[in-house]
């Protein structure tokens, strides 16, 4: 049994990953020198190679402790985990490559320390990844257990219990309640355990049973009782951990700040909202439209003149749609319908049986190209290639009256595709269940998360049915 280790596999997890390193070394030796041998006339030797690698192995150890890869992790996803691992390696490599150029070591094989960084990320992935699955099978087996006690056995401690029971893999087990007032379970709540007594019964009942975490999950009218419970658990040596009666009305990760000595909950929190997420995306915009417009500039040539030759009018359609900040902007998109007055297309809902659309426009339209010229909107700044779907003023003002948190969306850069539209949600469809889907994006961003959206774009055809 592992449980109560926590401290003990982080220490395995520092001593694995360095061996990992290494490992990922000597394949990258066997592939480079041996495997895939080029003329290796002046080539350093292996010493020197496996030096670098010791030097790398130390400074992924620190950037991960830096980036919180070594705390206990029983609670987040894997997905975490994987973010991580890539993100300690991009900086440990650019550091090992700050130290070859101060070093004056020039003569190291590029293409060995790309298979480096490659095997590194992906062995430390899958060893962790073999890790985290073998610790699910035993928690769900019983093994590596770790025991709450829930004070309050109303509604919130028992949807917490429920929770709990949906995901064994976590690994935990309530050993019972303590609450005032419900002195047993009925017939009907059996599953729930036992009453061990009154708030008042805490401390004894921490000095009498095993407890690694209470849980407080009572209403916020008592909250006055927080501190001496607080307080008999620190006493105990006991975690505590506080469930907020209004939990509903929180994001799924809420962000905590301050002002001064004044802790504060942020309501939404937003990935987006750090600089360094923030610029990444960006950089990741930029290279990702410069690439995308260069591929289909001949495909926009070929538009151009279908345009042109099939309908008087300009060849760009600007309208105005609302952005980043509520902010306004001039969207682009390749002209599919009859050419109209600026306030008749800004208040027209598109439907199946359009008559303003011309012949190529459908074809456009149903096909997505009319949106590519979308790609020098993200080039402005205006967009990125991944988010919300921007909406034109005229129907935000009535969508924010009618559908709860549509304004949420504007906490980040609108997006060419999105996760509503990969998951089907264009056109005349539901706008609640578009912002749904919109929240969710916004508030579980992650790089991985914009290229899975991507990939679903490009794998599902950019044919939709409900684009029209």
């Amino acid at each position: 049994m592992i449980r109560g280790r926590e401290r003990f596999l982080t220490q395995m997890y520092v001593i694995t990953d360095f061996i990992v390193v290494q490992l990922a070394f000597l394949l990258a030796w066997l592939f480079r020198f041996i495997i895939f041998p080029e003329a290796n006339a002046g080539a350093l030797p292996f010493q020197t190679y496996f030096f670098w690698s010791i030097i790398y192995g130390f400074i992924a150890i620190m950037i991960g402790y830096v980036l919180g890869i070594y705390i206990p992790k029983r609670k987040k996803k894997f997905a975490f985990e994987m973010i991580k691992v890539f993100q300690i390696h991009v900086f440990s490599m650019f550091m090992l490559l700050s130290l070859l150029f101060l070093f004056k070591v020039v003569d190291l094989s590029r293409y060995l320390l790309i298979f480096y960084f490659v095997f590194n990320v992906l062995l430390v992935i899958f060893y962790r990844l073999f890790v985290k699955i073998s610790l699910r099978t035993m928690r769900r087996k019983g093994f590596n257990k770790q025991f709450i006690l829930v004070v309050g056995a109303g509604e919130l401690g028992r949807k917490y219990y429920d929770n709990l029971m949906r995901n064994p893999e976590f690994g935990f087990q309530v050993i019972g309640f303590l609450d005032d007032f419900v002195k047993e379970f009925d017939c009907t709540n059996k599953k729930y355990g036992n009453i061990l007594g009154t708030i008042d019964q805490l401390p004894e009942i921490l000095e009498d049973k095993l407890v690694d975490e209470v849980v407080i999950a009572l209403p916020i009218r008592v909250h006055k009782k927080y501190r001496e419970i607080v307080v008999a658990c620190e006493k105990a040596g006991v975690r505590t951990s506080i469930i907020p009666d209004f939990y509903n009305i929180l994001p799924a990760t809420p962000h905590f700040d301050s002002l001064g000595d004044i802790p504060l909950i942020n309501v939404r929190d937003v990935p987006l909202d750090d600089a360094q997420k923030r610029l990444f995306k960006r950089l990741f915009d930029i290279v990702f439209s410069i690439c995308a417009i260069l591929v289909t500039s001949p495909i926009m040539l070929l538009i151009v003149l279908g345009i042109k030759i099939t309908s008087p009018g300009p060849i760009i359609f600007k309208q105005e749609r609302v952005g980043l900040n509520r902010r306004t902007f001039q969207m682009y998109k390749f002209r599919s319908m009859k050419h109209m007055p600026e306030s008749e297309s800004n208040t027209q809902w598109t439907t199946a049986d359009d008559p303003r659309k011309t012949k190529f426009g459908a074809f456009l339209r149903k096909t997505s190209l009319d949106e590519l010229p979308q790609f020098f909107n993200v080039l402005k700044g205006d967009m990125s290639v991944v988010g919300p779907r921007p909406e034109r003023p005229y129907f935000v003002d009535q969508f924010k009256e009618d559908v709860p948190k549509y304004m949420i969306k504007h906490h980040v850069r609108p997006g060419i595709t999105g996760w509503a539209q990969v998951c089907g949600l264009r056109g005349d469809t539901s706008i609640k269940d578009r912002i749904v889907h919109d929240i969710f994006y916004i508030e579980n961003w992650t790089f991985l998360f914009d290229i899975k959206i991507i990939f679903k774009t490009i794998v599902n055809g950019f044919v939709n049915k409900n684009a029209y």
